[in-house]
């Protein structure tokens, strides 16, 4: 039986009303019930197995749950991108797709990339991350209904969207209130967000998506800060051909946050990323370009603040 680190581990494919578990190389699989009784069938299971370690994809909030229970019962657990998985199996030639095969190639993947740590369970983080995306949720629902009121010429619908869209805005704001609220009460989060909202640009709203959305910062290399992100610069070459560079990946949520952010740090609040935009711009760089490069230069700066546990001082970066 394969195992990983000494552990053995399985593959779980999460969906609303079940589960299906895979333990590869031994072909052990089982479906359970997404209930009480299922939770305790998948434990006895787990231990008959000797399993140590589970790895599931993020699938719209179902594997919170049962990541949860996984921890309760002291097995490791890793959350990945399914369209990694995805890729994975495409590579492998594996076409064919259902619940119990994709538990199979989770499995498979997790033996074959095996580097990245488990996450350990945060209760508060994870109390703040529902907070922040249904902000955002919020915030896309408003675009939406103002969006819509453009195109409307009709009077009562108008005014139904100006009472959904009022009624946006006071949730909104009670969100902002509450998320505000955890952050003061967790001390590990206001220590954080003091460090992070020293920085001229970045208000609350950004730093709690940084403190929900990263919380690797101050703990990885700039390089990986900035992966993460998903502003990291990516070769595209092959023999002589010099293609051009390009950010993929990461966090798109958090990139977008941070996006706006530093929209405004970098060509209105903050004189350290306005010097370097306004030097980009300066040697040809378009401003999108020139943006995400300030983009990256101040995760890279916020994770040596993090890391050090030092508010901002301009003097230590320069605009070069």
């Amino acid at each position: 039986m394969m195992a990983q680190n000494n552990l053995v581990v399985v593959g779980i494919d999460v969906a609303k009303d079940k589960v299906d578990a895979c333990i590869r190389p031994s072909s052990a699989r089982q479906t359970f019930p997404n209930s009480s009784i299922g939770q305790r069938q998948l434990a006895a299971w787990l231990r008959r197995h000797k399993v140590g370690k589970a790895i599931m994809e993020a699938s719209g909030g179902y594997e919170r749950h049962w990541a949860k229970v996984l921890r309760q019962l002291g097995v490791e657990v890793r959350v990945v991108d399914p369209k990694r998985v995805r890729s994975f199996a495409r590579s492998a030639g594996r076409l064919a797709k259902n619940d119990k095969i994709d538990a199979a190639m989770i499995a498979w993947f997790a033996e074959t990339f095996d580097q990245a740590p488990s996450q350990a369970y945060d209760a508060a983080r994870e109390e703040l991350v529902q907070m922040v995306n249904a902000r955002q949720g919020l915030l896309d629902l408003q675009t939406t209904l103002q969006n819509r009121d453009e195109h409307s010429e009709v009077g009562v619908v108008q005014k139904m969207h100006a009472r959904l869209l009022k009624k946006v805005a006071g949730e909104v704001l009670r969100l902002e209130a509450a998320i505000a609220a955890l952050i003061k009460a967790t001390k590990r989060f206001a220590e954080l967000a003091e460090i992070i909202a020293s920085v001229p640009g970045l208000g609350d709203i950004t730093c709690a998506g940084l403190i929900a959305a990263m919380p690797e910062l101050g703990q990885v290399s700039n390089k990986v800060a900035a992966a993460l992100l998903g502003v990291a610069p990516y070769d595209d070459d092959s023999g002589k051909r010099r293609g051009e560079r390009q950010i993929k990946g990461g966090r798109h949520r958090i990139r977008n946050l941070f996006y706006m952010a530093c929209l405004g740090a970098a060509t209105r609040h903050n004189p350290v990323l306005k010097a370097f935009y306004r030097r980009l711009i300066a040697n040809g760089k378009p401003p999108k370009v020139a943006l995400v490069a300030c983009m990256r230069k101040l995760v890279v700066i916020l994770n040596i603040m993090i890391a050090r546990r030092q508010k901002w001082d301009a003097s230590l970066y320069p605009a070069s």
